[in-house]
């Protein structure tokens, strides 16, 4: 049988509720027992890898793994994995392949086509430097920041997305997996002294919170503004299951993003926003009992809907950090949904065997189920997440 078909079966044997009927081991030896799995498969993929040329790992596709290379938006992932599982371990070989990973993304400096720069360097480059100092790695970062902010709009006071108009539907679209890249210019003020950075980060969230957010707390993916008048024209959901639906990876990015704009500006507004997403995600009556979201919390094939591992592992990782900005009582209940989450990925269920899964961690994880893209598979950005949700985790337990 092909191994990167095995976990499909594999998948289908294991009840998605196994952890529940497993006594609960320590949180301590959750955490070292993912970040041991993560480190082997992150290992084995880096190997497989090593020798094609630019080659990052993305997703599995006909049962076989799939790469992209530096163009492609989550190329920063696989690299900023390694850094923190070098990070963990201080394994030569780790920084190797971490250092090896994240030069096949150096081109993506001067790329001004694309808003999701900050994913592609603050996730590789950044952790690099944050862990070595490198200085070469901070230019690039400098210089990423600068192309980022071409895509500037001082009169919509926000960073454009797409550059597409979807046939005519969008004039500026904005999404909000777009404040995920705005800690990539907040890092950039701070190292060179530049606050025209700082302000179009905060700028661009001021914008989303006011546009993107519904009374609930939940978010719209897509906000296009009029390029005439600055002002909202199309609000809508494109990778959701409709426009006024709660798309689970964009509720993850929402909560992320407040969560880090609040860590570093200090801004109590967006501390409020963060813990008011936390709860509209934490309470919501169709979270899953193992607190790893469906794709869309409005599903219609509830609760037979696909689950997204990504999300809950964004999820988990935001909630850490917001467990440390909160200072209020509800802050050890962000805490303890977190450990659930982890809990969960760190299952059978979720997390594969060593060999399996094409050396990806976590299983089951949608992109687009609209667009029957990357749908019930692994994904780089799942890995991610789960393995800063592990560190962050892990610095607390100490």
């Amino acid at each position: 049988m092909n191994r990167c078909m095995s976990f499909f079966v594999l998948a289908a044997t294991i009840p998605l509720m196994l952890f529940a009927s497993v006594k609960e081991e320590p949180i301590s030896k959750v955490i070292d027992r993912g970040l041991r799995v993560s480190t082997e498969q992150a290992i084995q993929m880096a190997k497989v890898l090593e020798n094609q040329e630019g080659k990052l790992p993305k997703s599995i596709k006909d049962g076989k793994l799939e790469t992209g290379i530096w163009t492609w938006w989550c190329c920063g992932f696989f690299p900023g994995e390694l850094w923190y599982l070098y990070e963990n371990s201080h394994s030569p070989e780790l920084k190797k392949y971490a250092e090896i990973y994240t030069q096949r993304v150096d081109k993506v400096q001067y790329m001004t086509t694309s808003h999701d720069v900050g994913f592609m360097l603050y996730c590789s480059y950044g952790n690099g430097y944050r862990i070595t100092k490198d200085q070469a790695y901070k230019n690039v970062l400098l210089n990423g920041a600068n192309s980022l902010s071409t895509r500037y709009n001082p009169m919509i006071r926000a960073i454009r997305s797409w550059d597409s108009t979807d046939s005519g539907k969008w004039q500026y679209p904005v999404i909000i997996d777009n404040m995920m890249n705005l800690e990539l210019l907040e890092w950039a003020s701070k190292a060179s002294g530049d606050d025209r950075f700082r302000k179009i980060a905060e700028n661009h969230a001021n914008t989303t919170l006011k546009n993107h957010f519904r009374k609930d707390y939940s978010c719209y993916h897509v906000v296009s503004y009029d390029t005439i008048t600055g002002q909202p024209h199309v609000k809508m959901t494109h990778q959701g299951y409709s426009d006024e639906s709660s798309w689970s990876r964009g509720q993850a990015w929402a909560l992320y993003g407040y969560t880090m704009m609040a860590r570093e500006t200090g801004n109590v507004v967006y501390l409020n926003q963060a813990k008011h997403i936390a709860n509209f995600l934490m309470n919501h009556p169709n979270m899953p009992a193992d607190k790893i979201p469906y794709w869309d919390f409005n599903a219609p094939d509830i609760p037979k809907a696909k689950r997204d591992a990504s999300a809950g592992a964004i999820m988990a990782s935001a909630l850490i950090e917001l467990s440390q900005l909160d200072k209020g009582a509800e802050a050890k209940k962000y805490l303890n949904f977190a450990e659930k989450q982890v809990r969960s990925l760190s299952s059978p269920a979720y997390m594969a065997k060593a060999g399996e899964n094409c050396n990806f961690v976590l299983m089951h994880s949608v992109g687009s189920l609209p667009h029957n893209s990357e749908v019930d598979v692994p994904l780089s950005y799942a890995d991610y997440y789960y393995v800063e949700a592990l560190m962050r985790l892990k610095h607390l337990k100490k």
